[in-house]
């Protein structure tokens, strides 16, 4: 049932997309704060309690609820919250608009609203860019979201349910990556930052969950692009990223579309809020990456970011249909 329920999601957060202010994340946001007000000591087996409850406590919760329903109500019940839970974690629209946005002001020339929309977006000084370098970094940060709230998501729901654990993946995947980001950048407020304990365990695991979802999705890049250069920029270009998941994914996808990644840095504006845009989940650390030299390919313009959402969207389609033929042959086996 899980190409049932992930094209379900999908398509409602397509006709309704989750709104940024929401119950569901406002507890997310609750529970990870506590966690970290409460268990972060400054002891590294600290910062590994305090994470293993922010992440577990919560894929345990759509555990229980997914075989309480499977016992009690039945499996279509179970497959009902598996769309619920996909649809809280998983879709396009909690981060498009700032893509779209920005697309639509290079599209009419208006590069000042297109870096200050991308400043706003990701928390960076943007004010110097040129044209070639907004395009650059939109494609970099829209392409890593995609990973997290797409195919990320589709990867740890899909091989999670199919040993019967139905949501709990996407849960597991999501928490990991939201903690990760949020202690992060909890480390440079004013109050309360986090401990190098807390954030050393979080990156840690972040890097471990993230290490086989990040290879699906430049391999789906690959496949649905430029295959041949995609997977020769993988190999002799991911380095150039300061990290090693991302990596993989942006220089995939500079060798499928054929555009030049990597090379520039961003500089971070001070944290005042407590965690913005903490619901969107793009990743702050991205706009802080050091200068590490850039991957081959044109210059970026705002063509390629068309290229880029067919790429997106081929991948999205060539997994799906891989997942529904999976489902057959099951249905059928």
């Amino acid at each position: 049932m899980s190409f049932f329920a992930i094209l379900c999601a999908l398509l409602i957060e397509q006709v309704r997309p989750l709104g940024p202010h929401n119950p569901v994340y406002g507890a997310v946001l609750a529970w990870t704060r506590w966690t970290s007000r409460n268990f972060d000591a400054g002891k590294p087996h600290h910062g590994w309690i305090a994470w293993g409850l922010a992440v577990f406590v919560p894929t345990l919760g759509a555990l229980g609820v997914h075989w309480l329903l499977v016992l009690t109500l039945g499996l279509p019940f179970a497959v009902l919250w598996s769309i619920a839970v996909l649809y809280v974690t998983l879709g396009f629209r909690q981060f498009s608009h700032h893509f779209t946005d920005i697309r639509d002001a290079l599209d009419e020339g208006d590069e000042p609203l297109a870096r200050s929309l991308l400043a706003h977006w990701q928390g960076v000084d943007a004010a110097n860019l040129p044209r070639s370098e907004i395009v650059r970094h939109v494609i970099e940060h829209s392409v890593i979201a995609a990973h997290r709230h797409v195919f990320g998501v589709l990867a740890w729901f899909s091989i999670i349910a199919a040993i019967g654990l139905g949501p709990a993946g996407a849960v597991f995947y999501r928490m990991s990556e939201f903690v990760s980001r949020y202690w992060a950048h909890k480390n440079g407020a004013a109050v309360q930052p986090s401990s190098v304990s807390v954030q050393q365990a979080a990156d840690r695991a972040w890097h471990m969950i993230d290490w086989l979802p990040a290879r699906i999705t430049a391999l789906g890049f690959a496949v649905v692009g430029s295959f041949e250069e995609a997977i020769d920029c993988w190999r002799n270009d991911a380095q150039r990223f300061p990290n090693e998941n991302d990596g993989v994914i942006l220089a995939a996808t500079s060798g499928a579309v054929n555009v030049r990644l990597g090379g520039g840095s961003l500089r971070p504006i001070p944290v005042t809020d407590p965690l913005p845009r903490a619901q969107a989940g793009e990743s702050l650390a991205d706009g802080r990456r050091t200068d590490t030299g850039s991957t081959p390919g044109r210059e970026p313009e705002p063509g390629h970011l068309r290229s880029v959402v067919g790429l997106v969207w081929r991948s999205v389609v060539m997994w799906m249909v891989l997942l529904a033929l999976l489902t057959l042959a099951r249905l059928l086996g």
